[in-house]
Parts: structure tokens; C-alpha cells; sequence
């Protein structure tokens, strides 16, 4: 189900955004400063806060890059398809019961519609948008180069000056911090009503699914080019010799 390359990414990803955090926080605040003034060489707290940054920008952004090829080479559960009618249908319902309007929550294997979306937002957008801004600022101070004069054409999108693009920067950083514990709540909150491995499915690939009771009923979550219809048909309580095991590789 999950392949192999989308969870390499999941966990370099996270890794990522918590060093990112941490050391832009030190970055844009410096809470740790020496008793006494002196040489920076003395006290080099700042310029490793920076220098990890970096590293931890660039490793984040190649990431980034090889989702988004995975995002087209993948199996169906590495890609959405969000101008799909099915999608914004079966959001509608994901939230529903979610808003504890509707008793069941529509089924898929993969990730709900209402999940996807998220991801597209946080994962998708807001990445995008932290590596431009980040590397509009990393650049800053050489617009001369060809990569500094490519990057201050960028900054024109995000307000042109500096400090426009030091608040993108920090207002997607902070939109980042919400979205991290939701993501780990929501996720601990359907392995443990589910029963499907949903946590350790991150790990090894897997996840349990109970046997469909009625003749020909079709699994469709995270259809072919994005979420699916709900998989229809009523689904067996009982885990254990009744579950499938979806490959983690198609």
C-alpha cells in the first residue's frame, strides 16, 4: 500500500520540519545569548542554528522533489486527483462524519478525501511555499548570482521586500506547527478505531483490512488518480483470519 519511497519521505520529511522549526525559532529569536559580549567565534550558537537550517532546507527540498515524482510514478495511493467529482463527494461525507452528522464513516484504504486535501494544503502548497521564501532569503545577500537574481524575481510573489517574505516565511513555519499534532491525533485516533495499522503502516507498508461479507464488493480507496468512492458494503468486525494484507508495492 504504501510504497516504500512515500515513506522514506514521510520520515525524512518530519525529520525536517522539526529541525527546521527548531532552528528558525533560534533564527528569528535567539533566546540563547552569551553573558558577556565577545568574539562570535567565542560563541557560535547562531551560525550552527544557521548552518543546520541550511542543510536540513536543502535535504527537506530534495525531498520534496522526489514526491513530487513519486507523486507520477507511484501506485494509486501516492497520488490524489483533486478535480475529481468523486473527491469533493466523498470530502463532503469524510466531513460529515467527522461534524458527528452521520453515524458511519465513508470507508477507503488509503487516505480519506478530507486527508488528501490537507496534505495538498500543508505538505503540497506550504512546502512550496516554505523552499521559495527560504531560498529568496538564503539568496538575499547575493542577488548577483545567477541563483540570487533567479530567486529575487520570486520574491516578487510573496510581496517583493524583505520583510514580506520573512512573513510568508514565519506564518507557513507557524501553519506547519498546527497541522504536526493534528496530523499525529488524527492518526493515532484511526489505528485505535479502526484496528487497521494505520501507525504502523508508516513503518512496514501494511495495513489490515477486514473481509468484505457481500459478493463482488470492490475496494476503491484512493482510486486510480485519487480518492475513490467509499469501498461499499459492510465490512466484518472480526480481524485476524478474515484480513487482508495490502502489498505495500503494486
Amino acid at each position: 500500500m504504501w510504497e516504500l519511497p512515500v515513506r522514506v519521505f514521510h520520515w525524512v520529511n518530519a525529520l525536517c520540519i522539526v529541525v527546521l522549526f527548531a532552528t528558525g525559532l533560534y533564527i528569528g529569536n535567539p533566546f540563547v545569548v552569551p553573558a558577556v559580549s565577545e568574539e562570535a567565534h567565542f560563541f557560535f550558537l547562531m551560525g550552527w542554528a544557521r548552518y543546520i537550517h541550511f542543510i536540513a532546507a536543502f535535504l527537506f527540498t530534495a525531498n520534496l522533489l522526489m514526491r513530487a515524482y513519486w507523486f507520477l510514478k507511484g501506485n494509486r495511493y501516492a497520488r490524489t486527483n483533486p478535480l475529481r467529482r468523486a473527491f469533493w463527494r466523498g470530502l463532503v461525507e469524510t466531513l460529515k462524519s467527522y461534524l458527528f452528522l452521520k453515524n458511519r464513516k465513508p470507508h477507503y484504504i488509503g487516505h480519506n478525501p478530507l486527508a488528501e486535501l490537507s496534505y495538498l494544503i500543508f505538505i503540497g502548497l506550504g512546502s512550496v511555499i516554505m523552499v521559495l521564501t527560504g531560498f529568496v532569503l538564503y539568496f538575499e545577500p547575493q542577488w548577483e548570482s545567477a541563483a540570487g537574481g533567479l530567486f529575487s524575481r520570486v520574491a516578487a510573489l510573496f510581496g517583493g521586500d524583505s520583510f514580506s517574505v520573512r512573513s510568508w516565511h514565519h506564518l507557513v513555519a507557524w501553519g506547519f506547527a498546527l497541522f504536526v499534532p493534528i496530523h499525529v491525533y488524527m492518526a493515532f485516533r484511526e489505528d485505535w478505531l479502526s484496528r487497521n495499522a494505520t501507525i504502523s503502516s508508516i513503518f512496514t507498508g501494511y495495513k489490515y483490512e477486514a473481509a468484505r461479507k457481500e459478493k463482488g464488493d470492490e475496494e476503491r480507496g484512493g482510486g486510480e488518480g485519487g480518492a475513490g468512492d467509499p469501498a461499499g458494503g459492510s465490512a466484518e468486525r472480526r480481524h485476524g483470519a478474515g484480513d487482508r494484507k495490502h502489498p505495500a508495492f503494486r
